[in-house]
């Protein structure tokens, strides 16, 4: 009972920081977009939170852990407490309560569905995040979790995944790319030729304040997936390796920017400590210490390239959820197909060791292969729901709505009002006419700022 008692609280502690990792989405993307779109952005974070969290209650949990067959769970449906326990044979034998076990896991799923809307930022609907994200939380999330954590196929492969490089952040850059590509680029991203203008973010300070809640937020993230204090305290072998991957992602990124623009570049630092962190979030169980500097490094330079590549190839994401949640997630993947160790392997009881460490490529196989039907799936089923939405519904705001700011187009005020209030009184008090270039649609769009807000 003891074991039980510490386990608990271990595992609710966990669950916190991973909670909070939401404060850190909200400020990251504030930061991340105009001043016009900041309150919308931030808010977002609030609802999509309110929409996973009852998702995952309803049917999101019983899909991803519930008793069922190898691709998803088919028992534990709107969940009722301990009283259930008997639809979650998976979880019966882990010595830690099943209420602790549905919040620690909702917290997760809300992280992957943060990502998924990150995408949509500043032209997305607001009711876009409301439909997709049930869709999201109760089928395309739920799924991947059982193939992998959930008694499916991927886990009896032996599929190396300790705290969801693959399950929650793959999947929801996946879904996110699915959604900026049907979106298409906001105003003025791109010029007529195709080149791409740079639409810096409003606010970089709170941008760093964002990265540094995520990055202690992981704390809970992957050493909380342990389960346990106990176990000779391996959890805190855990922290040490996803320390030392995201200090390793961010000075690199920072690195590989200088060298190649001229000038350290800070967004390209806190995204290279993102990645780095996505990174690591699957191997953190499996490597020595200088792999997970390794492949925290790698990520950084990986998120700085893969994000010039992305925005050049047309696809503009504001957040850049592909290539921080992405691309590093996959390389993530790919890693303890490489560097896993015999005795960690032993230790976590998953899979084989890796190429390096004369495990051969079988574990390699199967770690691409539960990348590539990962993203297949979650691609596949995201687009093809995004775009039964958007012939229902529409996804996008009109031109003169995101031109003037969801903020106001969707709320009805400002995130910053009274910076908006002082535009309005130096332009004499009344309602202010600007024309505003849209590159992608070659004319001008007329922007309406209303004397209300005096």
């Amino acid at each position: 009972m003891m074991e039980i008692g510490f386990n608990s609280l271990f595992v609710f502690l966990a669950a916190m920081l991973v909670f909070f990792m939401q404060a850190g989405f909200a400020l990251l993307e504030a930061g991340n977009v105009r001043m016009k779109n900041a309150g919308h952005v931030a808010g977002k974070t609030v609802l999509t939170l309110g929409v996973a969290i009852l998702s995952w209650w309803a049917l999101g949990f019983g899909f991803a852990f519930g008793d069922g067959n190898s691709f998803w769970g088919t028992a534990g449906f709107l969940f009722g407490g301990e009283g259930d326990s008997g639809s979650f044979s998976v979880l019966a034998d882990i010595g830690v309560p099943l209420n602790l076990m549905f919040l620690f896991q909702m917290a997760f799923a809300a992280v992957s569905l943060a990502i998924a809307c990150g995408g949509m930022a500043e032209r997305a609907k607001l009711s876009v995040y409301i439909v997709f994200g049930i869709i999201f939380s109760v089928i395309i999330y739920p799924m991947v979790t059982h193939w992998v954590w959930g008694g499916g196929w991927l886990g009896s492969l032996g599929m190396q995944d300790y705290a969801g490089s693959t399950v929650v952040h793959l999947t929801g850059a996946t879904a996110a790319l699915a959604a900026t590509i049907l979106l298409k680029p906001r105003l003025r991203k791109y010029n007529k030729d195709g080149k791409p203008n740079s639409i810096p973010g409003h606010n970089q300070v709170i941008t760093v304040l964002g990265v540094i809640i995520l990055w202690i937020g992981w704390f809970g993230f992957n050493p909380g997936s342990a389960l346990t204090p106990l176990n000779d305290g391996f959890f805190g072998y855990v922290l040490m390796t996803t320390n030392l991957a995201a200090a390793a992602g961010g000075v690199a990124a920072l690195l590989i920017s200088w060298l190649v623009r001229g000038k350290s570049d800070i967004p390209s630092m806190l995204n290279g400590v993102l990645g780095a962190l996505v990174a690591i979030t699957g191997s953190c169980a499996f490597l020595d210490t200088w792999a997970s500097i390794l492949v925290g490094a790698v990520a950084g330079i990986i998120t700085f390239v893969a994000g010039r590549w992305i925005e050049r190839a047309g696809i503009d994401d504001p957040i850049a959820a592909a290539s921080v949640h992405g691309i590093a997630g996959v390389w993530g993947a790919i890693s303890t197909g490489l560097f896993a160790t015999p005795k960690l392997v032993e230790l976590t009881g998953v899979g084989q060791a890796g190429l390096f460490y004369g495990g051969g490529l079988g574990q390699l196989g199967v770690q691409i292969l539960g990348v590539v039907g990962t993203f297949a799936f979650v691609f596949i089923l995201s687009f093809s729901i995004l775009w039964v939405m958007k012939k229902l519904m529409g996804l996008r705001v009109s031109q003169e709505e995101e031109a003037m700011g969801l903020d106001l187009s969707e709320h009805g005020t400002y995130g910053y009002p009274e910076h908006m209030k002082w535009r309005m009184k130096t332009a004499g008090g009344s309602p202010v006419k600007d024309r505003e270039n849209d590159g992608n649609a070659g004319q001008d769009i007329l922007v309406v700022r209303p004397a209300a807000m005096e």
